[in-house]
């Protein structure tokens, strides 16, 4: 028995009481059956759309793909999606149906989708309709392309990224058949809209499975993302890394929270290493100036996935910042805050004990007693209110205009004083700045 929403509830009740089958169908009976909140509910029925235009006259109603059988019924603002039961034509794109078919039998309809955990229908007269086994792989945590999986993933490229998306989520493994069809079809990838990928790789990479993912279907992600693929089995050749580049980047994203932000930081931050590598005359590794090459990287990977502007811009201030020194010392903390503001230096922390995770060759728990010292430093730092910003200092360019420091030695002197605040040598108090200002002016025009 799924709990219906009330405008689940209504819709079918609307279908049936004008002599129509209605299902509510796809992911919303995959997250019931694992007793998840669905966030969307789908319905699917034997009515034609002429038909549900009139069933539905009265009520607000968005046409949001008659041709194709759809259309979106509102229901106490909510969204409810309801679809002709029909059968796809070719898809020569590899992404839409050429035409479709109306049917009426649900089953044609379920035959058409992409696994077998999203093409099971359910309504409160008939229970559940599963006839591809869906429940099955779902309790036993498998992704299976519903009939033949190369059919399934030539209709429609970006099936691939859902498997491995629909896989890093809920940590299920992929069906071996399907499997083969994701490596084998992964070049199809290569005709579908960045955008459409973007959303993908995000959901995959703040996933619980994302590691097994991206060590067994690295190949995939090669595919969409090519700069990435030198990182793998390139040895480091260092003692600072057990791992090989790739290996390291898995780790690292697994170890830092779920957030796009983070998880494309940790994605990117070493990709620059294969370009900058180095190996001295003992025979040790170097990958100096990599971050430089990674952001350079991470530029045109988050272009081409048109991330929107603040994600680009944080992930890149991350990963050019990666390897930045970040310690419990007072003074640095506050030279941290100047340059990256609280925000990120909070996401920092999180990279920095990720990349150390990755390494593998210091014990967890030190690294974390290392990384929660930082964390109580920080906070007992901000309890303070910090001086850090030109904004946060006891004096002002008014205040040193008045002393007769104009141009460009207003700015350079509002930095110095700064400066020399964050670095604890001058009090935040006005009298010390000005007596401060007016020595460092002198000292200028000595």
């Amino acid at each position: 028995m799924l709990n219906l929403p009330a405008g689940a509830a209504f819709v079918l009740q609307r279908l049936k009481q004008n002599g129509y089958q209605g299902y509510v169908v796809g992911g919303c009976v995959r997250d019931s059956l694992l007793n998840r909140q669905p966030k969307d509910w789908d319905v699917c029925t034997d009515a034609l759309p002429e038909d549900m235009q009139r069933i539905f006259r009265g009520q607000h109603v968005i046409e949001t793909g008659l041709k194709h059988g759809t259309l979106t019924v509102m229901y106490d603002h909510e969204p409810y999606e309801v679809t002709t039961f029909r059968v796809d034509g070719e898809y020569t794109d590899h992404r839409h149906p050429d035409e479709v078919r109306f049917v009426k039998d649900v089953a044609e309809d379920l035959a058409r989708r992409d696994f077998t955990m999203n093409a099971m229908a359910w309504s409160p007269d008939t229970g559940l309709v599963d006839v591809f086994g869906g429940r099955e792989d779902l309790a036993a945590g498998l992704i299976r392309c519903v009939g033949d999986a190369k059919m399934r993933f030539g209709e429609d490229a970006l099936r691939i990224m859902r498997a491995l998306r629909f896989a890093s989520v809920y940590g299920f493994g992929i069906e071996a058949e399907t499997s083969r069809a994701i490596h084998e079809m992964k070049g199809n990838l290569a005709g579908v809209a960045a955008e459409r990928i973007r959303v993908e790789l995000a959901k995959l990479l703040c996933g619980r499975g994302v590691g097994a993912i991206l060590r067994e279907y690295a190949d995939v992600i090669f595919a969409v993302l090519p700069q990435l693929a030198p990182m793998h089995g390139f040895d480091q050749r260092t003692p600072f890394h057990a791992y090989d580049v790739w290996e390291h980047t898995v780790r690292a994203v697994e170890s830092v929270p779920p957030t796009e932000v983070l998880r494309l930081t940790m994605l990117l931050h070493d990709s620059g290493k294969p370009a900058a590598f180095t190996m001295d005359e003992r025979g040790v590794g170097h990958a100096y100036g990599h971050p430089v090459i990674s952001v350079q990287i991470a530029e045109e990977i988050l272009a081409y996935l048109r991330v929107d502007h603040a994600t680009r811009d944080r992930v890149l201030l991350l990963v050019e910042a990666h390897d930045m020194g970040v310690t419990s010392e007072r003074t640095q903390l506050k030279r941290r805050l100047h340059k990256l503001g609280e925000e990120a230096l909070w996401e920092l922390i999180e990279v920095k004990r990720a990349d150390a995770l990755g390494k593998g060759t210091e014990e967890a728990a030190v690294i974390e007693a290392r990384m929660d010292a930082v964390r109580q430093a920080l906070r007992n730092l901000l309890a303070e209110q910090p001086c850090v910003t030109l904004r946060d200092m006891a004096v002002n360019g008014r205040d040193l205009m008045a002393e007769g420091v104009t141009g460009k030695a207003l700015g350079e002197t509002l930095n110095w004083l700064l400066g020399e605040v964050i670095n604890e040598r001058l009090p935040n108090e006005r009298e010390a700045l000005m007596a401060a200002a007016r020595a460092h002016r002198d000292a200028e025009n000595a």
